[in-house]
């Protein structure tokens, strides 16, 4: 059985390490063009650098950084750990650089995501898949809420929603916000925007706090992974959406962006969102299959993952598979 599972997935894993491969060479033609504008455009390096003297980076980036994923594009398995440490290295010196100097903001935020990037596709080429079931520990263990009493499960919701709404709205947004102004980067938004922002904040707000009482009152669980909902929920806003809460949050997290004034939270929400739909979905969706079986393949076939379902003649093709 373990040996047929394992041929099954031979091509899923070779795709991956495609996958991880095509980056690095994305990762190489950037940073070729990038080096080609550092010596033609001043703004590039001023934008990017600072004061730091690009021939004496060039010396050292580009056989590590280019060169370094272009090799692990090539399958260079000794190339990616290269890659990837030098990237990550970058990445910590850009922003204690960025940070004590107020200098080459931009350059810090690129070589965050370059980091991020690299880390995720070495992964990818070493191990074949990411193990994002390892994040799944402590209040983020997928198990049944151990109370069904309904004015517990809104307490406990209720708790939920100030803890995590108040450390991913409000502290990480600030903390991002203040990096943002140190580093040269801020954008003053025009006043409808910000006016947007508060739109779209409280409607999201309101969105979510339905989908959380809806979890308590129909599911008799809570929105935390380690006290899910006991009854598949399909009412409420997930008759219309599967994963509401999701969305709320993206939106609350784009909307606290553009209410504060900061690009840099917009970018944190997106990426966020890409994050949790890539690494965490698959396997919410592997638990809901496990515990309620052809009654959630059914609610899945009828309600989209995403997009608002208004009729349930449609279905929804997106149900993601895990290993």
């Amino acid at each position: 059985m373990n040996r047929h599972l394992t041929e099954v997935n031979k091509p899923k894993k070779r795709l991956r390490i495609f996958h991880g491969r095509m980056y690095f060479a994305l990762q190489a033609l950037a940073g070729a063009v990038w080096w080609l504008g550092t010596a033609m455009i001043p703004g590039v390096a001023d934008a990017t650098l600072g004061s730091i003297d690009p021939l004496l980076v060039a010396f050292v980036d580009i056989p590590l950084f280019v060169i370094g994923s272009a090799l692990a594009a090539l399958n260079f398995r000794w190339a990616v750990w290269i890659a990837t440490g030098w990237t990550v290295l970058v990445a910590l010196g850009m922003v204690v650089y960025a940070t004590a100097t107020t200098e080459a903001g931009l350059g810090a935020v690129l070589m965050i995501l370059a980091a991020l990037g690299s880390l995720l596709a070495g992964v990818l080429m070493i191990v074949g898949r990411i193990p994002s079931e390892k994040l799944l520990i402590g209040p983020f263990a997928f198990h049944s809420s151990h109370t069904r009493i309904r004015s517990r499960l809104l307490m406990h919701t209720t708790i939920q929603i100030v803890v995590f709404w108040g450390v991913f709205l409000v502290i990480i947004p600030v903390i991002i916000n203040a990096f943002e102004d140190r580093w040269n980067l801020a954008y003053k938004f025009p006043i409808l925007i910000v006016v947007v922002g508060f739109a779209l904040l409280a409607f999201s707000s309101v969105i979510g706090v339905w989908s959380a009482r809806a979890i308590a009152n129909f599911g008799s669980g809570t929105p935390l992974p380690s006290q899910m909902a006991h009854h598949l929920v399909a009412r409420g806003p997930y008759a219309f959406v599967r994963n509401p809460m999701a969305i709320a949050g993206v939106v609350q997290g784009m909307a606290m962006g553009l209410l504060i004034g900061s690009w840099l939270v917009v970018v944190y929400a997106l990426i966020g969102s890409l994050l949790w739909n890539w690494l965490i979905r698959p396997h919410e969706e592997t638990d809901l299959i496990e515990r309620f079986g052809d009654e959630y393949r059914d609610y899945a076939k009828r309600v989209r993952c995403w997009w608002p379902t208004f009729s349930t003649a449609e279905t929804a093709p997106d149900l993601v598979d895990e290993d």
